[in-house]
């Protein structure tokens, strides 16, 4: 018998050789262990393939293809998923050992149907105002990177606008926002 996957975490690259590998090993290390890795590679010319190769065994899936902007290459993760709860976490990015453990903590202790993590910067990030999401950006901590949705919310409200050079994140926690509490 199977277990469902209960985490999507995809990452997103095109050249970024200097971070991918820090990326790969933050999620290979998680403590928490029900979840697939899905990398898409929007067409790398650096030595990023070099890396997805080394650590192929601890990736679920990898997915090279030129894609015409970061959106559509984190649809094609979306696409391709398996899990139960969707991650992205960019390639410059990485978890706290037990990043999936605190996440999946929260979302069987309570009935949510997304989550915001906290983000550290140059400060750590951690408030979440959706209410003020008419008037200013930054009403939760950061952009994708530290968002869990169930797919089943990708399916409702679609995913990320692929026509949008900027902010199709925020365009689809708008729509999220709006029609979820």
């Amino acid at each position: 018998m199977s277990t469902k996957i209960k985490f999507s975490v995809i990452t997103v690259v095109l050249n970024n050789d200097k971070h991918i590998e820090r990326v790969i090993k933050s999620v290979d290390n998680q403590t928490y262990k029900n979840f697939e890795y899905i990398v898409v590679d929007g067409g790398s010319k650096d030595k990023t393939h070099d890396i997805l190769k080394k650590y192929k065994k601890r990736i679920s899936k990898i997915i090279i293809k030129k894609d015409k902007n970061m959106w559509q290459a984190m649809n094609r993760g979306i696409s391709a998923s398996k899990g139960e709860i969707i991650c992205i976490i960019n390639s410059d990015d990485y978890f706290t050992k037990n990043a999936l453990k605190i996440v999946n903590k929260y979302f069987q202790n309570h009935n949510i149907d997304y989550f915001f993590g906290a983000v550290k910067k140059r400060k750590i990030f951690y408030h979440f105002n959706p209410e003020k999401i008419f008037y200013k950006f930054n009403c939760y901590p950061s952009h994708s990177i530290s968002f869990f949705v169930k797919k089943k919310i990708h399916k409702d409200l679609g995913n990320y606008d692929e026509s949008l050079k900027y902010c199709a994140d925020y365009s689809f926690f708008f729509k999220l926002f709006k029609s979820k509490k």
